[in-house]
């Protein structure tokens, strides 16, 4: 497979068997989406050939799709047993309906909702639902876990280790996959290598297997360079001319090895000293917020101290990422919040790359963060966050949003802090980004709050647990998996109550000044009935607002694609592989990248 004359996939050859669950790994841009859209039969192969069984079944997720229907939630995924129900029984069908869609995250109450009423996020839970209920012979998952809560992974989890249906997926859920497949596919430099082992596992034969190519490469390059040397040093003297043509025909004759030199595993990536903070950097006792007539979380009352490392976890929509801009002072709640003494914040939020210097190249706002030492290891940094080579010099203007996130990410690991707040850091990186990323922040000896349902990168990292749900925040210790295991020894439905142990208590409001400088503000006095009102209609004006914007450029992307889709039916022939044809296609793609990064920020909320 080739774009724009360059091969993506060079002749590659596996072999997938019934019920086999394959793990399909690799650096970003090595070509695993591209391998599974081939596979999907939404592109076409240069060369070579893709065989399937006849009458073979296929379901494909990709990473990004587009809604455009006014169906129920209950209504669209019953298009799958309405396009099947000549071999499949209602009721049946229905009970495992339910049992999928609960299990991915959403209530009872919502099956009756409008799917225009649901995110981007749960729009993909939705299109997930409909593939699993239609049982495919081979199940094409790109990100699975990027949507889903630590919960609905889970459920996941349980649901493909049982499904008679093969699975090719990409994940950077490292956990997620060691749990799922038994069978590792790395693509690298356009070749496949194929492990019948778990990731874990493959990680340890793949450091095997490179140390060795590493080791030929070298071995060869340095033969290269001593017959190079040898021809130009010889290549006038007539008694030395057969020998200088024996050697340049070895030369053309060499199949030249490849190998990926680039080797993040010895980075040590550092946080800058910042001012000690006080014992206690975050203070709150009965804290309440709420939208509207809606209660997102009661009751909250926690201590972070000094040094300590916690992660936020809970469903999509129970208030985590809401808690954060409480902290942040971007929004008003009611009870107290106090930030302790010289705290100094760091916060990665989804919508952080917007506040990026898009004049600047990449390399431009890191050297401008970056203080000391660190400035030795910057082009190091960047290629450990696939900033490598020539991407360090693109203008930020030009990134996607999954890029600038990643940029983001690394200025803010190089600014001076004591308190990190980052909401889920990792959504954008690559596993070894991922590493480097969890040895910096184990290093790091200020204060840590992790929003992620990536427990992988937890487990270890984190040593206490705040888990979101029914409006209540509650305090676990130990690390991820320790909270794991507690949690099904406990009544989750518990959490889904208001006050099981007084359902009539309201939370108590301290409205005096939580610092009496410029720390946090005090809690808001109630709004009279007409304020709530006014407060009531201006909210649902913004949304409706926002849900027409986010219309608007799903509409604008519907058509990119298509003319996307369009080019690369022009591309597959090759006599219209023009200079002229490829930028047009980049330049599409472009576009594409530009909206939906404006689609993640209009459709980032908790």
């Amino acid at each position: 497979m080739e774009f724009a004359s360059r091969p993506v996939l060079d002749d590659i050859s596996f072999l997938i068997n019934r019920k086999e669950r394959i793990a399909l790994v690799g650096k970003n841009g090595a070509g695993k989406t591209t391998l599974l859209r081939l596979i999907a039969g939404e592109y076409q192969p240069t060369g070579g050939r893709i065989s399937r069984e006849t009458d073979m079944t296929i379901g494909y997720l990709p990473q990004v799709m587009l809604f455009q229907d006014n169906r129920t939630l209950r209504e669209e995924v019953m298009t799958v047993y309405e396009s099947q129900k000549e071999h499949t029984d209602e009721a049946r069908f229905i009970a495992e309906m339910d049992r999928t869609i609960i299990g991915l995250g959403f209530e009872r109450k919502d099956f009756d909702r409008p799917c225009t009423e649901f995110s981007g996020g749960w729009r993909m839970r939705i299109e997930l639902a409909k593939i699993l209920l239609r049982h495919p012979d081979l199940l094409l998952l790109d990100e699975p876990t990027n949507h889903l809560d630590i919960e609905s992974i889970q459920w996941l989890e349980d649901f493909l280790k049982t499904s008679p249906s093969a699975v090719l997926m990409v994940s950077h859920d490292r956990a997620f996959i060691d749990n799922v497949c038994s069978r590792t596919i790395e693509i690298t430099l356009g070749r496949i290598y194929d492990y019948n082992v778990n990731y874990s596992r493959f990680v340890e034969l793949r450091k095997e297997r490179h140390e060795q190519q590493v080791r030929a490469y070298l071995n060869q390059q340095k033969m290269i360079q001593d017959t190079e040397e040898f021809i130009e040093r010889f290549r006038y003297k007539a008694t030395k001319a057969v020998q200088v043509q024996s050697r340049i025909k070895q030369l053309e004759k060499l199949e030249r090895l490849e190998v990926d030199l680039e080797d993040t595993s010895r980075l040590n990536l550092r946080f800058p000293p910042a001012p000690r903070s006080g014992d206690f950097p975050i203070i709150i006792e009965d804290l309440r917020k709420d939208f509207g007539e809606h209660n997102v979380f009661h009751d909250v009352t926690f201590t972070i101290r000094r040094g300590e490392k916690v992660a936020f976890v809970g469903k999509n929509g129970e208030g985590k990422t809401t808690l954060v801009r409480c902290i942040m002072n971007q929004l008003d709640y009611l009870g107290t919040l106090k930030i302790g003494h010289n705290v100094k914040i760091g916060y990665f939020a989804q919508n952080q790359a917007a506040l990026l210097d898009e004049n600047l190249t990449v390399f431009e706002t890191i050297d401008y963060v970056a203080v000391g030492d660190i400035r030795t290891k910057i082009r190091d940094i960047l290629g450990a966050f696939m900033f490598g080579g020539e991407a360090s010099d693109k203008k930020v203007k030009v990134l996607s949003g999954g890029e600038r996130s990643r940029l983001a990410m690394i200025k803010l690991l190089l600014e001076p802090c004591n308190l990190l707040i980052l909401d889920e850091p990792t959504n954008h990186l690559d596993m070894q980004s991922k590493d480097v990323l969890k040895a910096a922040l184990k290093d790091f000896d200020g204060t840590l709050i992790c929003v992620s349902h990536d427990r992988d990168f937890l487990n270890g990292l984190v040593t206490k647990v705040y888990e979101f749900g029914g409006g209540n925040v509650k305090e676990h210790l130990g690390g991820i998996y320790d909270f794991l295991r507690a949690k099904k020894l406990t009544d989750l439905n518990e959490l889904n109550r208001k006050n099981p142990l007084n359902p009539d208590s309201r939370p108590t409001v301290d409205r005096r000044s939580t610092d009496g400088q410029s720390q946090r503000q005090a809690a808001v006095e109630p709004l009279s009935g007409a304020q709530d009102y006014a407060a009531q209609k201006a909210a649902a004006a913004e949304k409706r607002k926002r849900e027409r914007q986010i219309a608007e450029v799903e509409a604008a992307i519907a058509v990119l694609e298509a003319q996307q889709a369009d080019i690369e039916q022009l591309l597959s022939v090759p006599a219209n592989q023009t200079t002229e044809n490829f930028q047009k296609y980049e330049t599409v793609k472009h576009q594409i990248e530009q909206k939906m990064y404006e689609w993640e920020i209009l459709s980032d909320s908790d």
